[in-house]
């Protein structure tokens, strides 16, 4: 079980949980074509993104499976994007990461410290055995933010599934229990 304590504070960001008041600032990113052409959704619009705010503020704990961790991540005051721990197996440990970031605040090293503190929440407060990240295999940037992330690929599978009209194929990585504690702290 997962209840952390808010905020959470890394080096630089702010996670927490989403409040109403995030909606421009998760519009003016999730509602751009550049973020979501990796997305499973398209690009949101205001009414879209109000109901997905409504939902991410809910989602604070990893207790049963199929629970999410949707937490927004702020840098001065202003939120530049999204982490998520998803609990997909009680049974096997297993949890699945994921990350969205406004591409102004790209290349500067916020997802890789977001994304670290959420993996520390998962093996060492979870007890999670694996982390998996699913990303479509065009997706370079996230392909290099989990190799950065000590994040092994595990799979590729071509034109698995088809979203938003095309044929997309999907890169699976994953970082293990053990593999986690014999790190090296990723930069940033």
């Amino acid at each position: 079980m997962l209840r952390p304590a808010f905020p959470i504070k890394t080096r630089r960001l702010v996670l927490r949980p989403f409040a109403a008041g995030d909606l421009d600032a998760v519009l003016d990113y999730q509602g751009r074509e550049d973020v979501a052409r990796y997305l499973l959704w398209g690009p949101l619009d205001r009414e879209a993104a109000r109901k997905r705010l409504l939902d991410q503020a809910t989602r604070t704990e990893l207790v049963a499976e199929g629970d999410r961790l949707s937490l927004a991540c702020e840098l001065d005051g202003l939120v530049i994007g999204d982490v998520v721990l998803f609990y997909s197996s009680v049974e096997h440990r297993g949890v699945e990461i994921g990350w969205v970031f406004h591409p102004d605040h790209h290349g500067r090293g916020y997802a890789t410290e977001a994304a670290t503190e959420l993996l520390r929440l998962a093996f060492d407060e979870l007890g999670a055995h694996r982390v998996t990240a699913r990303l479509d295999a065009d997706n370079a940037a996230s392909a290099a933010l989990c190799e950065r992330l000590g994040m092994r690929r595990e799979a590729l599978f071509v034109k698995n599934e088809v979203v938003r009209g095309r044929w997309t194929s999907e890169a699976v990585y994953a970082l293990l229990d053990e593999e986690w504690a014999g790190r090296q702290a990723p930069p940033g």
